[in-house]
């Protein structure tokens, strides 16, 4: 055993980082090809030895809010100290760059430059925290247990995986072709002999004869398909097939299409389009069952058959009263292979799903969740949510890959499903280290997409990632950064665990032409926690990756916006590419044109914008408007001299709306006994309004309320009216500040940006501030702004109460004391 010290740097990191190392002689390496994406991505990280990495970190000024199938199969430790991560599926290619020692991970590019940091962290403890502890040690504990049960690695077959549904029920034998169907072994010399015989026939012999050569030959040995396919003799076969197409019965011709699936025919073979062709002029004419056995045959041999499909479905369609549930299931299963959802068979599906519901195993409850999932199949709440309660009451007895077709079924359809989270919070952290990287991948996706934070989750994720994460595709890498991300998540491990992603992201660099969206996927992410690697950065603002971001399916103009505009605040000694000024205008016009139909005009921001305009005096002192329109969400800005006073600056729509300049309230002791206690009895409604308004109005100026109708209809907890307003009424028309801010008079004012915020701000079920939002509220505190929230659960139940209720609510927020000291 030896010890080697590598000192060099991170993406992102600027100082040098040692880490200590112990490897052994010989080291591990694993491969495997992925079937859809056919790369190979050698997995260069030896996971059977031991690391740590200590960072020491700056310790800046920080600010912290208080309060888009895979693999999923079993993996086995390389070694007691570690569980290796499953060369499953996702596999791409690892760059090593020169000089670089191979010791515990490869590293990528050997030296990245890197902004300075922004975060706080300190260095790292002489123990592990609670957290990590416990975490860890269930991981170990599981591991273990899994060494036990399996002798041998389990790896992920992207075409096999979906259908263990099929081996529940033996009535899937005659819907489905079986790949592991034992059959007896055909010798050569026998094979030999058949090609002998279709050579000197010339195509004479009969359909049944031509059927038993082509079971025979498919039962030649695997190793000897390949070189058959090729074999001119075999061709001849082949055309004898197709020149009596028509003459083979249903079953002969069912026969010789699952001798080329066990051939591996390749799909465009000439054979198979004279099959696909007989099969749909004769569908008509044939069963479910043959009709549903076709169909897996056509997706083994991974060929497109629209026409068919087409023809199956509107047979179903037609028969549907008498589908058992197996078929149910794998025409699910083939509607979702297939990628369509017919549009006429939506409401039956549903319907079918409840009928059969408690009669699925937990693998076709599964089947039947990726079906819909891969077909983009809407589902209705009411079934979706029938469907989680199952699970969420038997979650203990699901495999993983069942699981997370459901989890992705649910991802898709938005629903937050309390009882399955919570249970998934309790089954799924110790199962981590045994599922594939991408089913990790969809684990965490799930939970971000739902704004559901789970630290045991995500804890487990980040301890097990690092040993993994050259399986990951681009993909996976920039949704985990995504993931952590959005819902604002340092785990204990940290700095390892961003810096094995970040060099992944520079191995993964020839994706990113072909998917931009990754990699501003991940640069995001990694910007909502104060992460900016430059080189990453400067690569994504350069014109010829913004140029192929114009060929993306998806529209990411505001994703550059959002990440150039941040590393401009966060990082002003960044040297590298920026977007062209022309971009920055067509970009800002685009979000705040959306923003005038969909944000400034929600019930709850037009009802505070309103309220303060009546309170300070008028529309110049209130501006409802995106401070930073990057962030995709409005502020309400109120500029405040350091006595407290408010400033007009918003003369623009001062001058649109005149009559709103002299509006204001006066609270009197009377009217706040009344807001406490409750209303006089000697007083009506009218009266009680009539009296908090100024003196010197004149009749019909009355202040902007708006009318019922455009309130949102909120529940929640009953508003305390705990301030203590002193406001004394003043012919002026606006509140005046209570007597302590008038206290330390300096000359600067202080520019307030008010957060009218709704729970998709926040985490599900929680008062913890997704990433988005942090990084709004720490920028706009970097451009010397208070931020003052009127959060969601005190403002929106106000919307219902009374006028001067929601007034000296907002009176407090803003001549709150605490905020004219913070801004000192």
């Amino acid at each position: 055993m030896a010890t080697v010290l590598i000192c060099r740097r991170f993406p992102r990191l600027s100082r040098v980082t040692t880490f200590s190392t112990t490897a052994k002689c010989q080291a591990e390496s694993g491969s495997s090809k992925s079937k859809q994406k056919k790369e190979e991505n050698p997995e260069t990280a030896n996971t059977g030895t031991e690391s740590a990495a200590k960072i020491q970190l700056l310790n800046p000024l920080d600010y912290r809010v208080l309060y888009n199938p895979s693999a999923y199969a079993k993996s086995r430790a390389a070694s007691p100290q570690h569980t290796a991560g499953n060369s499953g599926q996702a596999l791409g290619d690892t760059f090593t760059s020169p000089g670089t020692a191979q010791v515990q991970h490869t590293f990528g590019t050997a030296s990245s430059q890197a902004l300075p940091p922004l975060r706080n962290a300190l260095p790292e403890p002489k123990s592990k925290p609670l957290l990590e502890q416990t975490i860890s040690a269930q991981l170990s504990a599981a591991q273990t247990k899994e060494e036990a049960e399996n002798g041998k690695t389990e790896t992920h077959d992207s075409k096999e995986d979906p259908r263990v549904f099929q081996k529940g029920r033996p009535e899937y034998r005659s819907l489905s072709y079986d790949k592991f169907e034992p059959i007896e072994t055909l010798p050569l010399e026998e094979g030999d002999s058949i090609l002998h015989s279709v050579a000197v026939c010339k195509g004479s012999q009969s359909p049944g004869t031509i059927t038993g050569y082509f079971r025979k030959l498919s039962c030649l040995p695997v190793e000897q398909h390949a070189a058959l396919v090729s074999e001119p003799r075999f061709n001849t076969l082949c055309r004898c097939a197709v020149k009596n197409i028509r003459l083979f019965s249903t079953s002969d011709l069912i026969d010789i299409l699952k001798a080329c699936v066990r051939l591996v025919v390749p799909p465009t073979h000439p054979l198979l389009n004279a099959c696909e062709n007989e099969f749909c002029r004769r569908a008509w004419d044939m069963n479910l069952d043959q009709l549903l056995l076709v169909a897996d045959c056509w997706r083994c041999l991974e060929r497109s058959v629209p026409s068919y499909l087409s023809i199956l479905f509107s047979y179903a369609n037609m028969h549907w009263k008498d589908l058992t549930l197996p078929q149910f299931v794998q025409l699910v299963y083939i509607i979702g292979e297939g990628r369509r959802s017919p549009a006429d068979l939506t409401q039956k599906v549903e319907s079918t799903i409840l009928k059969y519901l408690e009669s699925f195993t937990l693998e076709e409850v599964g089947a039947i969740c990726l079906g819909l999932f891969k077909s983009l199949s809407g589902v209705s709440d009411h079934v979706m949510r029938k469907i989680a309660d199952r699970v969420s009451l038997q979650m203990e007895d699901m495999s993983t890959y069942a699981l997370v077709n459901v989890l992705k079924m649910l991802r898709y359809t938005r629903m937050d499903h309390l009882p399955l989270l919570k249970e998934l919070g309790k089954v799924i952290p110790t199962r981590i280290p045994t599922v594939n990287i991408q089913g990790i991948m969809h684990i965490t996706l799930t939970c971000s997409s739902l704004h559901y934070f789970d630290e045991g989750i995500m804890a487990a994720v980040a301890l097990s990632l690092p040993s993994k994460v050259t399986y990951c595709r681009s993909k996976d890498a920039a949704k985990f950064l995504w993931s952590f991300g959005c819902l604002d998540y340092e785990p204990p491990n940290e700095d390892e665990f961003y810096s094995s992603l970040i060099e992944q992201m520079h191995r993964k660099m020839h994706e990113f032409g072909k998917f931009p969206e990754h990699l501003l996927t991940g640069l995001l992410g990694l910007a909502f926690v104060k992460r900016f690697p430059e080189e990453l950065i400067d690569y994504a603002l350069r014109d010829e990756f913004v140029q192929k971001t114009r060929g993306s399916k998806y529209e990411l103009k505001k994703d550059l916006f959002t990440l150039s505009k941040s590393v401009e605040i966060e990082c002003p000694s960044y040297q590298g590419s920026r977007l062209p000024p022309q971009l920055y205008q067509e970009i800002t016009e685009m979000v705040l044109n959306f923003a005038e139909q969909e944000i400034y005009v929600r019930p709850e921001i037009v009802e505070a914008a309103s309220l303060l305009e009546s309170m300070l005096g008028g529309p110049e002192y209130v501006k409802n408007h995106m401070i930073l329109p990057h962030t995709r969400s409005s502020d309400l800005e109120v500029h405040l001299a350091m006595d407290g006073r408010p400033i007009p600056f918003n003369l623009k729509d001062s001058i649109a709306d005149k009559k709103l300049r002299d509006i204001g309230v006066s609270l009197t002791d009377e009217l706040m006994t009344q807001l406490i206690k409750g209303r006089s009895n000697s007083q009506s409604p009218v009266e009680v309004e009539n009296e908090a308004r100024t003196p010197g109005r004149e009749r019909g100026e009355e202040a902007r309320t708006p009318r019922a109708g455009d309130r949102a209809a909120l529940s929640g907890g009953a508003f305390i009216a705990g301030a203590r307003l002193q406001v004394e009424p003043k012919s002026g028309g606006g509140f005046e500040a209570p007597p302590t801010l008038t206290l330390n008079r300096q000359l600067r004012g202080v520019k307030l940006a008010i957060q009218v915020s709704n729970r998709n701000h926040y985490c599900f079920c929680s008062k913890r501030l997704l990433g988005l939002h942090c990084l709004k509220r720490r920028q706009l505190q970097q451009l010397g702004y208070v931020v003052v929230e009127l959060p969601f659960w005190e403002w929106f139940p106000l919307l219902k109460r009374t006028r001067l209720e929601k007034l000296s609510y907002l009176h407090y927020k803003v001549f709150d004391p605490a905020l004219l000291s913070r801004a000192g």
